[in-house]
This record gives C-alpha cells, structure tokens and sequence, in this order.
C-alpha cells in the first residue's frame, strides 16, 4: 500500500489537523515507511505462539468482596444513608427526569 500527498491531506482533514503543503510532503515518506514496517510484520510466522497482552505476567490482586458488620465502618447502611436524599424511590435516590 502506498500513500500520496492527496491521502495525507485527507486524513489531515479527518484528523482536523492543519498541516502545511511542506509538512505532507515530509509525511507521505515517513507513512509510507511505516505501512512497508506493518507488511513486514504480516510476514512473520507466528503459527503455535500464543496471544499477549503483557510482556510479563500479570494477575489481578483481590480481596474478597465482603460486607462488614460493624455499623460505625461496615455497609448495610441503605435506610441511613436514603434518609437524607430528597426523593428516595424503592431503595435508591429518586431523581429528576433529564431526557425530554
């Protein structure tokens, strides 16, 4: 694939970039090095080898998802907290409609 300076104006003017007629003309090559890079790429044979998504291993660190008891710090707090807003309606803040 190769481009030209009337496609590097175009995807200046989808971009919304304003680019100077020097500054395409220093684009067309270097895009068209790095599309010749991506064909390279394709080229590969990677038949075998697993998809990545980090170079090294990562696990997520969890902690289990429990609710404590202690009224001061814990949760089931719903009725104490619905107390103060103005319009609860079946256990969660009422609000006004905001799509007409």
């Amino acid at each position: 694939m190769s481009v030209d300076k009337a496609t590097v104006a175009r995807i200046a003017s989808l971009a919304r970039i304003k680019v100077s007629d020097g500054e395409v003309e220093a684009m067309v090559p270097e895009l068209n090095q790095i599309l010749e890079w991506v064909e390279q790429l394709g080229e590969v044979d990677v038949t075998g080898i697993e998809p990545m998504t980090a170079v090294i291993p990562n696990t997520l660190r969890l902690r289990d998802d429990v609710v404590d008891a202690d009224p001061l710090t814990g949760g089931n707090k719903r009725d104490a907290v619905l107390a103060n807003a103005p319009a609860p309606e079946h256990g969660f803040f009422g609000v006004p409609k905001v799509i007409e």
